[in-house]
């Protein structure tokens, strides 16, 4: 039953599709983050929907929409010099079979951010897409809110739509890009067009967020804790009133404080303390062994070289005998793991040059939002007052992302490449909007000196006054 819904809906969307293409586009974003094919039992685990709804988006676009204005941007450039690199070194990785079973996925998050930019091409477009990522992010933040607030939960407990700790389903991943999409949620209370500012989505949009902030609570994730410290410190630029914000917000984290269990309490504690806890130190020795592994393999070694690595590391454990407690340092050895983190996991699989192309993609587009904010900054006109606050929202949504991602391995994450289309999108908008009002600016002021000339001109003709040509 659960297939036969899932399929209905998608079919009903194609058939829209006919005559708004763009809806296509938004139908992959929803299969590509919530993964229906992997939710369903039956009938939809083998149809490939994922790549018939890539290829009516990319055949409607070509076929059927309109490319006024297309142009192909440098950030776009650098997501194809990325997609090409990755390509190469997959045919060159230490391990080709695990660094294929990557490139299958990644290959099609890179090239889907590279196209989407071109299909973006208005406001109503823009927020669109904005609002698909949000509502597909929305219906597992719920759930996963809901499973807490109800007392479930716990680190890698908290079960999700599917029973897979990979993807956008990995706990740390949602809390990252949950917190991360958090002003992007506010921002459609003040600004939406397709759903109206009403106290329902006010209402609706304040619950989401709640639920957004009770990821990280439910998953035990540490990465989710530090994001939304991060998502603290970035708000302080926008709110009026500082110190009610600071205090509101400290009365808030006490309040909760009751209601935590002690296994959040204890998992948290090793964020101060990382030499005292397993994965933090693993991490650790993962991230030097990288280290040494880039500076003998500067281009990388393909996706998934991490499974070369062997290291053995001290750990201290912690030993009760009655009320004495004792540390010893043990020697630990281990190998295979993964890098938990973006940094090193480009480091190792792209090497240098590729964690170079990753850091300008991500550095370029918080320098361009902050561009687009400053220039639209205080636009009282409806159609262009909700720029600059877009334009923040998806800076932090960027910065958020790369904070947390200094702490695992969602270099390719494609919700976050997704909002990189909406980032580009937007820029290219804002871009098209400024050329148009400069190019009638230099037509007015040619106008306006042709006239002139054309008026003394006559006055040269006829002897007169420049007064007595013009009324001629």
């Amino acid at each position: 039953m659960l297939d036969l819904v899932f399929l209905s809906f998608i079919f009903y969307v194609l058939l829209l599709g006919l005559r708004r293409p763009f809806l296509w586009v938004l139908l992959y974003v929803y299969i590509d983050i919530i993964a229906p094919q992997r939710i369903g039992y039956s009938i939809i685990t083998d149809i490939q929907i994922s790549l018939v709804a890539f290829g009516a988006a990319f055949g409607g676009w070509l076929l059927l929409d309109n490319k006024d204005g297309l142009r192909f941007t440098l950030r776009q450039g650098l997501i194809l010099a990325l997609l090409l690199y990755c390509w190469w070194t997959t045919g060159n990785a230490d391990y080709p079979d695990s660094a294929v079973t990557k490139w299958d996925w990644v290959w099609k998050a890179l090239l889907f951010a590279l196209f989407l930019p071109f299909t973006v091409t208005n406001r109503a477009r823009i927020e669109g897409l904005a609002l698909v990522v949000v509502l597909s992010i929305a219906t597992i933040v719920i759930g996963t809110g809901m499973k807490t607030v109800l007392g479930g939960g716990g680190y890698e407990n908290l079960k999700f739509f599917v029973n897979d700790n990979s993807g956008i389903y990995e706990s740390s991943t949602l809390a990252t890009v949950a917190i991360a999409l958090v002003p992007l949620i506010a921002w459609f209370t003040r600004y939406g067009t397709i759903f109206r500012p009403h106290w329902i989505v006010t209402g609706f949009a304040g619950a989401l967020i709640f639920a957004c902030l009770m990821v990280p609570i439910g998953t035990e994730a540490r990465t989710g804790l530090v994001c939304i410290a991060v998502l603290a410190v970035l708000m302080l630029r926008y709110v009026k009133h500082r110190i009610l914000f600071m205090a509101a917000g400290a009365a808030l984290g006490l309040v909760a404080l009751p209601f935590l269990p002690q296994s959040y309490y204890d998992r948290m504690s090793t964020i101060a303390q990382p030499g005292g806890d397993e994965s933090a130190s693993t991490r650790m020795a993962v991230w030097r062994w990288t280290i040494d592994y880039a500076s003998r393999n500067p281009t990388g070694g393909g996706f998934d070289a991490y499974r070369g690595n062997k290291f053995t590391y001290e750990m201290p454990v912690t030993e009760e005998a009655g009320s004495t407690k004792t540390i010893e340092y043990r020697e630990v050895t281990d190998e295979g793991r993964a890098y938990h983190s973006a940094i090193f996991e480009l480091l190792g699989e792209q090497g240098y040059p590729g964690l170079t192309i990753w850091l300008l993609l991500q550095g370029l587009g918080i320098w361009q939002m902050e561009q687009v904010r400053r220039r639209w900054k205080g636009k009282d006109s409806e159609d262009e007052a909700w720029i600059a606050p877009m334009a923040s929202c998806l800076q932090m949504a960027s910065m958020i992302y790369i904070v947390g991602a200094l702490f695992q391995g969602i270099a390719y994450q494609p919700v976050m490449l997704m909002i990189i289309g909406v980032q580009i999108g937007l820029f290219n908008y804002t871009k098209r909007i400024e050329s148009s009002r400069l190019q009638l600016a230099r037509s007015t002021r040619r106008l306006a000196s042709e006239n002139e000339r054309s008026g003394t001109i006559d006055v040269d003709v006829n002897g007169g006054r420049a007064g007595d040509a013009v009324t001629a």
